[in-house]
Formats: structure tokens, C-alpha cells, sequence
């Protein structure tokens, strides 16, 4: 079992930036890949970045290539989000997600969710 606790969603406005945390606990976190969902009202879950065991390969959407960062950190069991430059768009309940397969992107490869933490954007 993995337990996986999201923190650093709120309000901002457009052109601000956000620090998602999700903190791991329940396995080794240094041999999991990591994954940010997101998923706006009306919206289906897409996923926004992604992250090797590594650390040492990214993935990122085009809608959010250049603005957001994704980093692990093994030594405090954490991943992060870095959002700037944040759009209206953008708003939406994020969730980080992990799983055991290298390079996954498909939502079916993460295993383990968190519980979501509200991200809202205004204009």
C-alpha cells in the first residue's frame, strides 16, 4: 500500500504561481514513478507531469510544457509541482498519483492516488 497526502492547492491570480507538495509514505518512494492529474468541472482527468524513480526523466502536457516543473525528492519521500505562470485554465483539483512502471503516462500505469488538493486560478 502507498498513501499518498497532497498539499499546496489555493486561490491565485493569473500570472502567480503555486507549489504542489505530495508526500509518500507506505513503500520505497525511490522506486516509484510519480504522476500530477488534474481534473477541471466537466472535465476528464488528464495528466499534467510525470516523473521517473530517478528523477532523471520528465514528462509534461503541451498545455503546461514551460511553466510547470516536476522534481522528487527521495531523501523527504516528495514530489512537487511548480506552477507559474498560472492561466485560468488551469484551475482544477490536482492529484498526484504513483506508479511501478518506468515512463508510464496512461492513467491505468499509476497505481496509488492521492486525495486531491483544489487549485483555483482567478482572472
Amino acid at each position: 500500500q502507498v498513501q499518498l497526502v497532497e498539499s499546496g492547492g489555493g486561490l491565485v491570480q493569473a500570472g502567480g504561481s503555486l507549489r504542489l507538495s505530495c508526500a509518500a509514505s507506505g513503500r520505497t518512494f525511490n522506486l516509484m514513478s510519480m504522476g500530477w492529474f488534474r481534473q477541471a468541472p466537466g472535465k476528464e482527468r488528464e495528466l499534467v507531469a510525470a516523473i521517473i524513480w530517478s528523477g532523471r526523466a520528465t514528462y509534461y502536457a503541451e498545455s503546461t510544457q514551460g511553466r510547470f516543473t516536476i522534481s522528487k525528492d527521495n531523501a523527504k519521500n516528495t514530489v512537487y509541482l511548480q506552477m507559474n505562470s498560472l492561466k485560468p485554465e488551469d484551475t482544477a483539483i490536482y492529484y498526484c498519483a504513483s506508479s511501478s512502471a518506468v515512463g508510464g503516462t496512461k492513467e491505468t500505469q499509476f497505481e496509488y492516488w492521492g486525495q486531491g488538493t483544489l487549485v483555483t486560478v482567478s482572472e
